[in-house]
Parts: structure tokens; C-alpha cells; sequence
């Protein structure tokens, strides 16, 4: 493969973003993945188009906009900024409430995007202008809407809802035939309806139904302008109403997409919610999807002959600390396209940029997964600063221990640090309990809850974590920036066979052992061995123990065997006696260390057997450690 260095040079995943990717064409090239999401907007099936921050909704939205052929009369995008965020959240209308008048703003802006397509539309597509065109033309001239005038514009069509709109177009004179509407929200509701009626008026005269594919009104990026506060929600619930009533209104004529952050989304609740649930569509990623992606952008930034073997096997390492290695990154990233295009991203740099190399070696991904956890964890907190802004406050809980945490053990840790957390944060005060801490780590994926042999993370339409669930996990996303690497806090294992005391001399003391104390240094031994095999059976009988738990103890289990082995028969060159009294004291810290883990499915069993497994090896080596008293009361 005389081209490995060329080719690893010329490797890449794309962009963190997806207006980026578009700019610089691998989005266009090949580098974007059809799935549910795409086909559903696609077919028109779906309005409300949800995912976390990462997940590839812009992805979509702008593949939307890119896309050629004759699948939309139109497309526009509505993306908007902080001032204009502001401008509707502050918007009011006496004698309407909250949510009902921010609906009559985007109304008013769908009605207005509708008006100006028509006027370009009626005359390119149908080869005529009838006079209901002719009135939205002079509509938007009266009313300075026929081109997007930006902030100052949107200043100008709130002051209109709120006090007169130009409607002379339509044959009303709006000082006169609206003077006897009783209210402000009232007047804006009639303005609009002429508005609307008209925009409706000229898609008919067209027959725009009938003869082609729909106009694509899509809104994206409201996060942008979103706070966790009342105006805020209000604001995205106007939306959702006002995307509704433009759907049933301009039927066949208007399609209408939003795409909204799941977090905005779920935070909301007003009467009308459960008449969306058959628009929603929430963007979910499996590994094998993030594979296929991973594929697709590496063949659209090195050429479309790369193959998954050639990626997988040749450019990246077969494996990492034995693991098939997009299995192992995937399960390091958070189920969305961002975080495992960071990754591979990162991978790359770090073998090519940093070290030089043609190939990405099981080193570079280890060094690049750390830099990677790191960035993890800040994002996180950053993601969910404005819901909640405590969090990052929440990780100390984590460092520097296992990753299974029982709900006993987080309760200890977090009492310690409840009166801070109150002091630091008195408005969330009653979300800082034990439930909602856990609640709120795992709805945002830093914590999976343990359900039969699965560990669940947040994603579709999982349960929220229930009162009787104790064990948790930390995602493997953040456990190499937390320093939680293993899965419960245990000693290991210190061979006392091998090396320094075999160079201290102790070999040449033992060959004056006679036989006797040889036949009996073999029975030790064996006994050592018998016990580590016991050990290893209580674990397998222990279904009901975290695997994660298991597999560590069960690693540490066959050093101590391992390092009995070691030792060959005859005169040993250590005593046999101290061996097992080490052994001994490791097994009943290892017991201790277990049940203090918290973790009750289980552990119990196998701490009990560790340390009936220590007092029967002090037996075995004929005395005590530490005291008499523990040799006569095993």
C-alpha cells in the first residue's frame, strides 16, 4: 500500500456543522447519509423533525436545500437570529395569551415567505399573473415585505400586528373596517385572516396544487434564540400552532418542516401537545448507522473505490485494547454524527499531524479518546447550560472512581455535596435531590440505568429511571476525562512471585528446604490455585452481577493465579506462607472495595465468598495476619 500516507493525508469526516460541510462541497459529494429523518421530510409524512444537539438535523435541512430535481416548487429557510428571537418572545397582543399571540408572528412570516414565492412563482411556473397575484404584489410593497429586510423588518411587522397593516390591497382600509374589533389580538387576528386569505386566494387561482410539488417552508436553529424561561417556550409553542394552522390552511401548497432541539421540545407543555405526536419524528443513530456514515464521508474525502475493509482493517487498527475498533470508538461517542465525526476527525490528526504517520496506530486512537472524553464533558455542560446550569458541578461526583455507581454510593456522594449545590444554585434547589440528580444526568446521556443484562441510556421512548433502580453507569463518552476506567473502584492486584525478590536472593535461601517443607509449599500452592478457581465460579454463578464488575474481578482473580503458576514445583523461591497470607489480606480488601461499591445485585455473594475464601487461606498457612486474634476467629 504504497499510498497509505496520501491517503490517510487526504481523510476526512467532514465538518461539525452542517452548513460548513455544504460550503465545502463533501456534503454534496457523497458525504451525506439518507435515513428516516430525510425520507420522512422528504415524503411529507413528518413536520416536527427532533434530535439532540449533534444529530444531524441541520445535516438534513441542508440536504433539503441542496437538493436538485423537481421534488418542491420553492424552498426558503427561516433560521433566526438573537435580535429576532427577541423580537418575538417580547411580542404581545392584549386580550390574547402568550402562546396564541407569538403563533400570529409566524403566521404573518409564513403568510409573507408564501406571498413572496408567489410573486416570483406565478409568472416562471404558470406563465400568468392573475389579479390575486397582483394584490400580494402589492401587498408586500405597501407594507415593505417584498424583500427580507432583516431585524429591522421583523421590528416593523410587530408594530403592524400590533397596531394597522397596509391591507388596501386586499380591499380593506384597515383604520375604517377594522375600527369596531374590540382588542389588539383581536385586530391582528382579522389583518391576518385577509392575509392569509389572499395568499390562500392566489395559490388556487394558480391551481399550484394540482400542477406541481409544494412551496418548502423549513425552520431551523431556534435554539439559537431559546432560554429556559416561560416567553421563550411560548415562543417555540407559537411556532408549533402556527406551523399547524399553515399546514391544514395551505394544504397541497405549503409544506411545512421545523426542527427542534428534543431538549426545547420536551420541555414544553400546553393543551394542544398531543395533536403533534403523529408529526414527530425524533432522530435516532444506531452503531451500524454511524459505520455507514463514517463510510460515506471517508469515501467522500478520499474517493468513492475506499472500502470498509480498507478503512477499518488498513487506515485504522484492527482493534483497540481488543476490541473491533469502530465498535470501540462508536461506543465512546454519544449516539449523534458530531461527536463520532469529532472522533474520527481526531484519530486522523493525531497519527498524521501530530506523529507523522501513514496509518492510524492503536496508540493514536487511545491518546485521541482522551482528548476526545475531555471534550465531551465541557460540551455536555455547555449543551444543557441554559436548562441546566448546575451540571458540570454534578461530575466531581464521578471522578476518580468506578464507572457502575449504585444508587446507595451516589446517595453518600452527594449528600457531601448537597448544601454547596443548594448554596451555588438556590433556584433549582428542588431539582437538586438524589431522583432529580439522576434524572437529570440521565436524560442527558451521562448516565445509563442497568435494566435486566442491558445498560439503558436516554433515546427514544425509553422509560425515565424508576424509584427501585440502583445501579448506574457512567456513558463511556466521559470515564477517561472523569478517571473512571474501571467498572468499580478496586485495588489490583501486586505480583509478590516475580521479579525484585527473586533479585533480592531469596531463590538461593530456598534451596536449603528440605522435602518435607517442599511437599507442603506444593499443597499451598495447590490450595491457592483451588481458591482463585472457587472465586471464579462464584462470579459465574453470579448472573445478576454488573458484567462490567465482573470481568474486572475476574481479570484480577487470574493474576493472583497466574501468579501462583509462575512459581515451579519443587523448593519455592519465595515462601509459600507469606503468598498466601498476601493473597489472604488482597481478598478481604478486594471484599471490602466490593461492598462498598453499593452495588447490591449480586455483590454481596461474591464479597462474601472472597472473604470466606481469605479466612480459609490463613487456615491453610497456619497462622495469623496482623493478629492472633483474626487466626483464632477464622
Amino acid at each position: 500500500m504504497s499510498d497509505d500516507g496520501g491517503l490517510l493525508a487526504r481523510l476526512h469526516f467532514g465538518r461539525e456543522d452542517a452548513e460548513r460541510d455544504v460550503k465545502d462541497g463533501l456534503l454534496l459529494r457523497g458525504g451525506f447519509l439518507p435515513n428516516a429523518a430525510y425520507r420522512a421530510a422528504v415524503s411529507g409524512q413528518k413536520m416536527l423533525i427532533i434530535g439532540r444537539k449533534g444529530s444531524g438535523k441541520s445535516a438534513v435541512c441542508m440536504q433539503l436545500m441542496a437538493d436538485r430535481g423537481p421534488g418542491y416548487a420553492g424552498k426558503t429557510l427561516v433560521t433566526p437570529d438573537e435580535v429576532a428571537g427577541d423580537e418575538i418572545r417580547r411580542f404581545e397582543l392584549q386580550g390574547l395569551p402568550g402562546d396564541s399571540a407569538k403563533a400570529l408572528i409566524w403566521r404573518y412570516l409564513f403568510a409573507v415567505h408564501a406571498a413572496r414565492h408567489l410573486a416570483t412563482h406565478a409568472k416562471q411556473a404558470h406563465g400568468k399573473t392573475p389579479t390575486s397575484v397582483k394584490a400580494l404584489l402589492k401587498f408586500l410593497k405597501q407594507n415593505g415585505e417584498l424583500e427580507d429586510g432583516g431585524l429591522d423588518r421583523l421590528a416593523q411587522t410587530v408594530q403592524g400586528l400590533q397596531t394597522s397593516l397596509s391591507l388596501e390591497a386586499f380591499g380593506v382600509k384597515a383604520a375604517i373596517d377594522l375600527a369596531g374589533t374590540s382588542s389588539e389580538g383581536a385586530r391582528a387576528q382579522r389583518q391576518l385572516k385577509v392575509v392569509e386569505h389572499g395568499v390562500e386566494r392566489a395559490f388556487a387561482d394558480l391551481g399550484c396544487a394540482a400542477a406541481h410539488p409544494p412551496l418548502l417552508l423549513m425552520v431551523d436553529q431556534l435554539e439559537l434564540v431559546w432560554s429556559a424561561e416561560p416567553d421563550s417556550n411560548s415562543m417555540v409553542i407559537g411556532l408549533l400552532l402556527a406551523a399547524k394552522h399553515a399546514a391544514g390552511r395551505y394544504t397541497g401548497m405549503v409544506q411545512l418542516l421545523l426542527f427542534l432541539r428534543a431538549d426545547i421540545y420536551d420541555s414544553l407543555s400546553f393543551g394542544e401537545l398531543d395533536k403533534f405526536h403523529l408529526e414527530e419524528l425524533r432522530i435516532a443513530w444506531t452503531e451500524e448507522a454511524l459505520r455507514d456514515l463514517a463510510l460515506a464521508r471517508a469515501r467522500a474525502s478520499v474517493g468513492a473505490g475506499l472500502t470498509a475493509d480498507r478503512l477499518w482493517q488498513e487506515l485504522f487498527p484492527p482493534a483497540v485494547e481488543g476490541e473491533w475498533t469502530p465498535a470501540h470508538l462508536f461506543r465512546r461517542c454519544l449516539p449523534r454524527p458530531r461527536d463520532a465525526i469529532q472522533f474520527l476527525n481526531l484519530c486522523q490528526e493525531t497519527a498524521h499531524l501530530k506523529h507523522g504517520r501513514a496509518r492510524i496506530t492503536e496508540a493514536d486512537v487511545l491518546e485521541a479518546g482522551f482528548q476526545f472524553s475531555a471534550w465531551k464533558l465541557k460540551d455536555l455542560s455547555l449543551e444543557y447550560l441554559v436548562a441546566h446550569p448546575f451540571l458540570k458541578y454534578l461530575f466531581p461526583l464521578f471522578q476518580n472512581a468506578g464507572y457502575v455507581v449504585s444508587r446507595a454510593a451516589l446517595r453518600s456522594r452527594f449528600e457531601a455535596a448537597e448544601q454547596s449545590l443548594h448554596r451555588l444554585f438556590p433556584a433549582y434547589a428542588e431539582a437538586l435531590t438524589l431522583p432529580g440528580i439522576v434524572d437529570v444526568l440521565h436524560d442527558v446521556g451521562f448516565l445509563g440505568v442497568r435494566r435486566g443484562n442491558d445498560i439503558v441510556f436516554t433515546g427514544g421512548n425509553d422509560l425515565p429511571v424508576q424509584p427501585h433502580e440502583s445501579e448506574f453507569h457512567v456513558h463511556p463518552c466521559f470515564r477517561a476525562a472523569l478517571g473512571a476506567t474501571a467498572a468499580i473502584d478496586l485495588r489490583r492486584y501486586e505480583p509478590v512471585v516475580a521479579g525484585d525478590r527473586l533479585l533480592r536472593g531469596d531463590v538461593f535461601a530456598a534451596q536449603t528446604v528440605g522435602i518435607s517443607q517442599v511437599g507442603r509449599d506444593d499443597r499451598l500452592l495447590a490450595e491457592l490455585r483451588r481458591s482463585c478457581d472457587s472465586l471464579l465460579a462464584q462470579l459465574d454463578r453470579a448472573v445478576s452481577l454488573t458484567e462490567d464488575a465482573k470481568s474486572q474481578l475476574r481479570d484480577e482473580i487470574r493474576r493472583v493465579a497466574e501468579d501462583a503458576n509462575a512459581l515451579p514445583r519443587g523448593p519455592a523461591p519465595i515462601g509459600v506462607d507469606d503468598l498466601l497470607l498476601s493473597t489472604a489480606h488482597y481478598f478481604t480488601a478486594l471484599a471490602a472495595q466490593l461492598s462498598a461499591s453499593g452495588l447490591t445485585e449480586g455483590a454481596p455473594q461474591v464479597a462474601h465468598r472472597l472473604e470466606e475464601e481469605a479466612r480459609r487461606l490463613r487456615r491453610q498457612a497456619g497462622g495469623s495476619y496482623g493478629s492472633s486474634g483474626d487466626s483464632a476467629g477464622s
